[in-house]
């Protein structure tokens, strides 16, 4: 029976950095649709080099939790997990499935997934933290959705995730607007209320973790508080719009189906393992977990 290894980031910093990740795999182990489900990290223990000593199966499905193709998913984690004949993905920016590859020192048969954040189900993660952060499973008439990522001028696919999501959503027409804001790069994040006519308007930043730019930077540049040490409320007046920030979509407790939905896609026998996972996290709301 294979088994799943969910690779993260991580922080020496942040102890919530990593809380993400092995809330998802504890969600995942618990369908039993693997032999194991363990978590590996770039900056905390167990780390990427030695995460595949520790499975005992022959066949490893590795999913990256991280938001859009670039250095981590194209370069670092190759390369710690030592897969050989890694040659990048085929991809566009939003549209790596999976490679199975070799990895040199164990000789296991690795499924290396694309990452968690460019698959067409992380859409249906954003819709539901901005049902659990209102608290209306209908949520979406009279107000508008922020999505917002990073972006970076060192990885143009930073923001490519981002725009596909927002793109997607847009489609479904259930928001009245729907937009893709940054923090680095225009449209920026610290305009919100420029971009919207809705009075009400949800802010998701597609982000794994909550840390320091989810709970420091884009509330302060939002303009929900003054000193992040001293909170906001929920919903916060801006500038005339109530502004329903969520937080990191990472927490929303459906990510684990995203997980399980990219193992799928490289071949996984899990169909059983996602209808669970649904299941038991279509009622969890945003303080869940």
């Amino acid at each position: 029976m294979p088994s799943l290894v969910v690779a993260a980031h991580g922080s020496h910093l942040n102890p919530e950095s990593s809380r993400p990740a092995h809330e998802h795999a504890r969600r995942i182990r618990e369908t039993a649709a693997f032999e194991s489900v363990q978590t590996a990290f770039w900056k905390e223990e167990p780390h990427f080099r030695e995460a595949l000593r520790t499975v005992d199966s022959d066949a490893v499905y590795l999913v990256p939790l991280f938001i859009s193709e670039g250095y981590f998913t194209e370069q670092v984690v190759p390369r710690e997990f030592r897969l050989e004949d890694w040659r990048g993905w085929n991809s566009d920016g939003t549209s790596a499935v999976s490679a199975t590859l070799s990895a040199a020192d164990t000789g296991q048969t690795v499924h290396y997934c694309g990452p968690v954040g460019t698959h067409d189900a992380m859409s249906d993660v954003i819709v539901r933290r901005a049902e659990s952060i209102v608290r209306d499973p209908d949520v979406g008439e009279g107000y508008g959705l922020a999505v917002v990522g990073h972006g970076t001028e060192r990885n143009e696919n930073s923001a490519k995730a981002v725009e596909y999501h927002a793109d997607r959503i847009r489609a479904r027409d259930r928001f009245e607007e729907v937009q893709a804001l940054f923090m680095d790069e225009k449209p920026e994040v610290d305009d919100v209320t420029d971009y919207f006519s809705s009075d009400d308007v949800v802010v998701v930043p597609l982000f794994i973790a909550d840390g320091y730019h989810t709970q420091e930077d884009i509330p302060e540049d939002m303009g929900l508080t003054d000193d992040y040490r001293t909170g906001w409320e929920t919903p916060t007046m801006v500038d005339g719009h109530r502004i329903w920030y969520s937080g990191a979509v990472g927490t929303e407790p459906l990510l684990a189906d995203v997980i399980l939905e990219r193992a799928a896609d490289a071949g996984a026998d899990v169909t059983a393992a996602i209808e669970r996972v649904r299941e038991e996290t279509s009622g969890v709301g945003a303080s869940a977990d």
